[in-house]
This record gives C-alpha cells, sequence and structure tokens, in this order.
C-alpha cells in the first residue's frame, strides 16, 4: 500500500468514528420526552394499532384512543385500549409505574393480564430508560374521551408473561447488530410478526425472522416476508438501499407495494442510525428459505 493510499484509509476511519461519535452523542442530547415521541410515533409505532383509523386512514383527534380492531381470528377478536391520558376512558389514573407495568408485563393495575397481540414476551426486554420515556410521552399527548370495546379471547391467557422485570439497559449503539435486535425486538417487534408460530401459539425462534404468517385485514391477506439472508426466499439479495426503501416506503425490491399491518407511515421516519442498525441485525440472521 502507497503512503497516500494509508492516508485515505486513515482518513476514511476518521470520519466513520466522528460520524459515529456525532449520531452517540445525539443520542445522548434527546431528553426522555424526545426519547418517547420518537419511539411512540416512529419505531415503535404505537398508533399502528391504538389509532382507530377509517377508510382515509387515522382518525383525525383520535391518536392513541384505541377501539381499533387489531386481528379477528378464530381465537380472539382483539380491541387496542385507549392509552391517551383520559382519566375515565385512558390511563391517566394509572401511576407512571402501572404504565411501565402493563407495556413491559402486560398487567393491569386491576391484576388483569393484557392479551395477545401485544407482545409482551418482547417488551419484557424494554430497557428501562426507553419505557421511562415513552411512559413520558404518553402522558403529554392529548386526552380523548373514548370508550373501548372489550377484547373477546377464546384462548386461555396466562397467569403472567414471567417474573417481574428487573433492571434491563439497551445495548450499546455501538454494536449495530446486538442493537439492531434490540430494535427489532423489543422496541419494533419485527421478529414478532415475521416469526413462523408453533401450535399453541409459541414463535419458532429456530427460524427468527422466517415469515409465512397470513395477516387478514381490507388489505386482503398479507403474508410476512422472510427476513432472513436467504438469496432466494429471504433479503440476501437485496441490497441496503432495497431493504430500506420497503421498510420506509413500502415498496419491494421488485416495485410492488406492500400491505398492513407493517407500519409504513411510522417507519419512514427512523433515525438514520436505527436503520443502518436494523440491517445489520438483518444481515446477521442465518438464512431459512421458505
Amino acid at each position: 500500500m502507497t503512503i497516500e493510499a494509508w492516508k485515505r484509509v486513515r482518513r476514511g476511519t476518521a470520519m466513520l468514528a466522528l460520524a459515529l461519535a456525532a449520531s452517540l452523542g445525539a443520542a445522548a442530547a434527546e431528553t426522555p420526552l424526545e426519547r418517547g415521541r420518537y419511539l411512540v410515533e416512529t419505531i415503535a409505532a404505537c398508533g399502528n394499532c391504538h389509532t382507530p383509523k377509517g377508510p382515509d386512514g387515522p382518525l383525525p383527534g383520535k391518536a392513541l384512543a384505541g377501539n381499533w380492531v387489531v386481528e379477528d381470528i378464530p381465537p380472539f377478536r382483539a380491541v387496542a385500549s385507549n392509552i391517551t391520558p383520559d382519566r375515565a376512558t385512558g390511563i391517566g389514573g394509572w401511576t407512571d409505574a402501572q404504565i411501565g407495568r402493563a407495556i413491559r408485563e402486560g398487567i393491569r393495575p386491576d391484576g388483569s393480564v393484557i392479551g395477545p397481540p401485544m407482545p409482551i414476551g418482547l417488551y419484557r426486554g424494554l430497557s428501562d430508560d426507553d419505557l421511562a420515556a415513552m411512559v413520558a410521552y404518553l402522558r403529554s399527548v392529548p386526552a380523548v374521551s373514548s370508550v373501548s370495546e372489550k377484547s373477546t379471547y377464546r384462548i386461555p391467557l396466562p397467569p403472567s408473561y414471567g417474573p417481574p422485570v428487573g433492571r434491563v439497559a439497551a445495548p450499546p449503539r455501538a454494536d449495530a447488530v446486538a442493537y439492531g435486535a434490540y430494535l427489532a425486538g423489543p422496541v419494533a417487534h419485527c421478529t414478532e410478526c415475521h416469526t413462523p408460530m408453533l401450535e399453541g401459539g409459541r414463535r419458532d425462534t429456530t427460524k427468527l425472522g422466517a415469515g409465512g404468517q397470513a395477516f387478514a385485514g381490507p388489505w386482503g391477506s398479507a403474508v410476512a416476508a422472510n427476513l432472513t439472508s436467504s438469496r432466494t426466499s429471504g433479503l440476501g439479495a437485496w441490497t441496503d438501499a432495497e431493504i430500506e426503501r420497503a421498510i420506509r416506503t413500502g415498496i419491494s425490491r421488485d416495485g410492488r407495494r406492500l400491505h398492513p399491518p407493517m407500519a409504513f407511515a411510522e417507519y419512514r421516519d427512523i433515525a438514520p442510525p436505527d436503520m443502518a442498525a436494523l440491517i445489520a441485525f438483518l444481515r446477521s440472521l442465518p438464512p431459512v428459505e421458505r
């Protein structure tokens, strides 16, 4: 290697380090409320289920007010709850700890268990800081008076999703694959919808990200895509730009428009460092043919 080539490599490494430091510094400068807004409104996409919708999309003035039927399949009819700070019909009368416990452990203040499709098994991995930020933001949104229909379950719900959660820290952002796994799991729950289901409702973690589950709705039947690194049925032959476009806009590599329940409207605003981490994690998934 020539001296000039070596200098170029050194300059490129230094620029990459500066960019990483800048992104980490920007993250550290976020207030809890700003972080909570980003999580709830973007990558966690809470409104994808908790905001009621009409033929033209989310109903104006009803953000996070619930009463949207998330799934209507034989095992259950789940209706999203009102998570605005309305004291009579929402979570305004709950303490921060009660809201946090409902999100991360699936237990309401009255002791009842929250059923699917809330991915409580994944939400148990939400970091303490991110959970507190989400609670802070939910406290700040406009209160909406809206009584939600009760969900109906034809399957037994567990008495709990596990023992009380202790302290949880997010992986370091500098570890792109680990942080991407955190974003794709506990935060955005991509691995919930995109992992095949076994009998009894458990996910087949030996085929993490392999897709295959069908989701019925006004769009017809959308089948979760294979996100593994398979070059024939997964993302192995896709470029990073093609993966990013699909996540942000719902346009597939071949130009097809992808369907809900993917929260494209929310995902379009995912921060570039987080998108890079998500893609790094997807690249790490072992290939599974489907």
